[in-house]
């Protein structure tokens, strides 16, 4: 379990599964995942359905709320389709209340663990629009709403600027991982040295070749673990904090059953390397 307030050293992801989201969050749930995340963008997301799963959770008895982490986004007017959870002529700090507002309606809490910038407006640089999304994203922290805040989708300019402009810091960036960019070293590298929490997605799906690596192999075959077990396990070993998505009850058991070995210091470095050289 979860101490309230904690980061859990895995994260269940929740994107594209539509109105299987309340039954498969509910299996993760109960398979031991206590760290959710979710967007109130509905175009990839049900975060309702979320909430559903939770609250079914709570009151079947195995936790509480603090036990579980839950994050979710606000996601700009560029990412969303019809359903937008703000109004869309409003001012950038507007729509931030509005979209958080109906994420504690969504997830039934009255804070979230980690609030989320689903990605900066442009894909260079941060404008205008950002700082005023980011603003009012300090604000909802420092009203104790969202205990922390993050950046996703985000490059290693961008975040330097939002760290170094902040009033409130990044605690965590959650970006889309790939071996051929050596697992995204220049973002992870950043957040090592200032204090943040590297959340790696699309860990598996991007990364597919690298299964058959002769790095991962080997790895495999030396702690009889799956591939997809082994590179969790790396991303764990370097500092990442993964996300799975599995909608398979086994699978989410192995995903979790990588917090139970480990990976000798080569493995990690021929794992590391194998992206670039495949």
């Amino acid at each position: 379990m979860t101490a309230a307030g904690s980061v859990p050293r895995f994260l269940y992801g929740t994107a594209w599964k539509e109105d299987r989201t309340e039954a498969l969050v509910r299996l993760a749930l109960d398979a031991g995942f206590r760290g959710v995340d979710t967007a109130n963008q509905r175009r990839h997301y049900f975060e309702a359905a979320v909430g559903s799963a939770v609250a079914a959770w709570c009151d079947a008895g195995p936790g509480r709320r603090e036990d579980l982490f839950l994050q979710t986004k606000f996601t700009s007017l560029g990412g969303q389709d019809h359903r937008l959870p703000y109004d869309a002529y409003a001012e950038a700090e507007a729509q931030v209340r509005q979209s958080f507002a109906s994420s504690l309606e969504h997830l039934r809490t009255t804070y979230v663990d980690s609030y989320v910038l689903h990605g900066p407006s442009s894909r260079r640089g941060l404008t205008r629009e950002d700082w005023e999304v980011w603003r009012a994203m300090e604000t909802l922290h420092q009203g104790g709403q969202a205990r922390r805040l993050g950046v996703s989708n985000v490059s290693l300019e961008q975040l330097t600027a939002l760290h170094h402009g902040g009033t409130v810091k990044p605690a965590f960036v959650q970006n889309r991982c790939f071996a051929v960019d050596a697992w995204d070293h220049a973002v992870r590298a950043f957040c090592h040295q200032h204090g943040i929490v590297y959340q790696g997605f699309s860990l598996l799906t991007a990364n597919t070749h690298v299964f058959a690596s002769s790095a991962v192999v080997q790895a495999a075959r030396r702690t009889t673990r799956t591939p997809a077990q082994v590179v969790f396990r790396f991303a764990l070993q370097v500092g990442m904090l993964p996300l799975t998505g599995t909608s398979s009850p086994v699978h989410m058991q192995e995903d979790l059953a990588t917090l139970d070995f480990a990976l000798e210091p080569d493995e990690v470095r021929a794992i590391e390397e194998c992206g670039l050289r495949t």
